[in-house]
């Protein structure tokens, strides 16, 4: 099934998916890479976290409510009142997306990792996982959409043999793992109950979805702090509470506010009709190119480290699978229709 005739196109959401996810990314960094008054040293993933994600959320709720898409959800009654509430499957869902929500941002503040390696990693492993899930569904992959997951596969090799491996620190295969086990789960009920290109059925899959996605993103946050992973649990108290009555509070807001229009843009990126191994490499290789785009700024402008070579090798390798991924359906729709017509 393919887009609806006269509709937004798929790549025009992907790019504003892209502009959101740029000042997403340098502020995030900036955050965490400045040192701030009060602390004398920069801020750590574990102290920004908390209250960027408990902002998206508010305003995720509130975006629920004032767009109506909150009509489209399953419901349960709480006395006189029915409030949103996922389905089984929905919940799984919710799970995965509790796992991708931290990790994304958490990824974005790792000492001695890069932005562009960490995100060439977590990229590549769910370009991976798309294809297997559609083959589990019985859904066609089409040639272009096996090709840009080679071409992405490419980029992530360059990545990993210019910096010699892997080499992580124990927080940063963490976010990988968790990152990677929330997003099969998400892909998978995604497939199994919404690519259907029904609009009613993203509202709904994504209302049912942050219902249980947004708390329990912050709840496993708090979780992995108190654990003392990566030597950082010291700063939940500050990532927590102290942080509410911080100046660092307006740049966390902004954090907030791109994380939950880059959460509405991807639902409908990703519940595209069309095979995972289509949708997904068109919304991986955005944001990773958000993310190399932010730390060329960043460096340009702030003086923090430029992207290695090979990094920037593997960007341009992704936005060459950006405009395959364009192109190609649409040539092989006007050579069908030719065909048609003949």
């Amino acid at each position: 099934m393919t887009a609806r005739k006269g509709a937004f196109p798929l790549e025009g959401f992907v790019f504003l998916y892209l502009l959101a996810y740029l000042p997403n990314v340098i502020v995030t960094k900036l955050v965490t890479s400045i040192p701030h008054p009060g602390l004398g040293r920069p801020l750590t993933g574990l102290e920004t976290l908390p209250a960027s994600l408990i902002i998206s959320m508010v305003l995720t709720y509130g975006f629920i409510w004032l767009s109506g898409w909150h009509r489209d959800a399953n419901k349960i009654a709480l006395g006189p009142v029915q409030v949103p509430f996922p389905t089984r499957y929905t919940f799984l869902s919710g799970i995965g997306t509790a796992m991708v929500l931290f990790t994304v941002p958490l990824s974005f503040t790792i000492p001695d990792v890069s932005i562009p390696f960490i995100q060439l990693l977590m990229r590549g492993d769910i370009l991976v996982i798309a294809p297997i899930v559609d083959l589990m569904f019985g859904r066609r992959v089409r040639w272009w959409s096996w090709t840009a997951l080679v071409m992405v596969l490419f980029a992530l090799v360059i990545a990993l043999s210019d910096r010699g491996g892997l080499k992580l620190p124990p927080i940063a295969i963490l976010t990988v793992v968790l990152y990677t086990i929330g997003y099969f789960l998400r892909l998978y009920v995604m497939t199994k109950i919404s690519k259907s290109g029904d609009p009613a059925s993203v509202r709904r899959y994504f209302v049912e979805e942050k219902v249980i996605a947004l708390p329990m993103s912050v709840v496993i946050l708090g979780a992995i702090s108190a654990s003392g992973i990566g030597g950082q649990s010291g700063e939940l108290a500050w990532g927590f509470i102290r942080v509410w009555g911080d100046p660092v509070l307006a740049d966390l807001f902004w954090i907030g506010a791109t994380l939950t229009v880059i959460s509405v843009l991807a639902i409908i990126i990703l519940l595209d009709p069309r095979e995972n191994a289509y949708c997904v490499p068109l919304e991986r290789a955005a944001s990773l190119v958000a993310g190399i785009g932010g730390s060329v700024l960043l460096a340009w402008f702030w003086g923090l480290r430029m992207p290695r070579d090979a990094e920037l090798i593997g960007a341009g390798v992704l936005v060459g699978a950006i405009v395959l991924l364009s192109l190609a359906p649409r040539f092989a729709a006007r050579r069908e229709a030719l065909s048609e017509s003949a």
